[in-house]
């Protein structure tokens, strides 16, 4: 049996992690592979600066750093972001799938043009500015906001009727722009995924359900990353990573970000 990992790139508790795991419905898998979902120690509270994305990055990077050691045969990513998947194949010798880069270049195998669903006008901006350092910008039809407020942890589910309305008339104006794909700009929208592909006139790519094929992929080919893109640190400091991140848990259970937004 091969055990993928995946890191939800926020502390959430059980419930939290469960409506993650859900994305593994929208996907058929064969019967020899496993997915293990973890949530990082520590990350930011929300997801829309340069700010926000470091910490992303470090937490991500942290929750994976020791998948090979404790057995796992691959990692994903839980974010559009793709935070930490870059330092993680720099010192991991199994693959790395995150959905972000990967959801764009599936697209392109099925149009010529993308559009992407944000959840708002900030949310909008940051994928701009991913598309952009990805290369793909000439790719780009549109990124719609949907107007509506992200929950990390219970994602859309209550919110159905509400939400997904609001998807499909982002998606149809993206589609009017020349969209001929349209991909989900958080995984946190997995859930209107297969309601999305039945009720619009193009291909939906839900992105998390994505990178699990992609992971059955790349273990049935035997496949990894490159280390020519990726070389080794010359100096790892691994322990001063999980020190941090430890510091960093201690630091938010004792309500330091509350304690912080008060000072400001």
């Amino acid at each position: 049996m091969r055990r993928a990992l995946v890191i939800v790139p926020f502390p959430l508790d059980a419930q939290g992690v469960a409506n993650r795991r859900l994305q593994l419905k929208s996907v058929k898998l064969g019967p020899d592979i496993a997915f293990d979902f973890r949530p990082v120690k520590a990350s930011c509270t929300s997801f829309m600066s340069d700010h926000d994305w470091i910490f992303m990055d470090a937490g991500c990077f942290e929750a994976g750093v020791t998948a090979q050691e404790e057995g796992y045969d691959a990692v994903v990513i839980d974010s559009m972001s793709d935070s930490g998947a870059a330092a993680l194949r720099s010192v991991l010798d199994i693959p790395v799938i995150a959905p972000g880069r990967s959801s764009l270049l599936f697209a392109m195998m099925l149009g010529t043009k993308f559009g992407i669903l944000a959840m708002t006008e900030v949310g909008a901006f940051s994928h701009h500015k991913w598309v952009a350092e990805r290369q793909l910008t000439p790719f780009l039809a549109a990124v719609e906001p949907i107007g509506a407020e992200t929950d990390v942890a219970k994602l859309m589910t209550g919110k159905e009727d509400r939400v997904f309305p609001l998807m499909k008339a982002a998606a149809e104006r993206a589609i009017k722009k020349g969209a001929e794909v349209i991909v989900l700009g958080s995984t946190t929208m997995h859930q209107a995924g297969t309601w999305l592909n039945k009720n619009v006139s193009v291909p939906v790519v839900n992105p998390g359900p994505l990178t699990y094929k992609l992971v059955e992929t790349a273990l049935a080919l035997d496949l990894t990353h490159s280390r020519k893109a990726f070389p080794r640190p010359t100096a790892p400091k691994l322990g001063m990573l999980h020190a941090m991140l430890d510091a960093a848990k201690a630091y938010e259970r004792k309500g330091g970000a509350k304690k912080a937004k008060t000072r400001r």
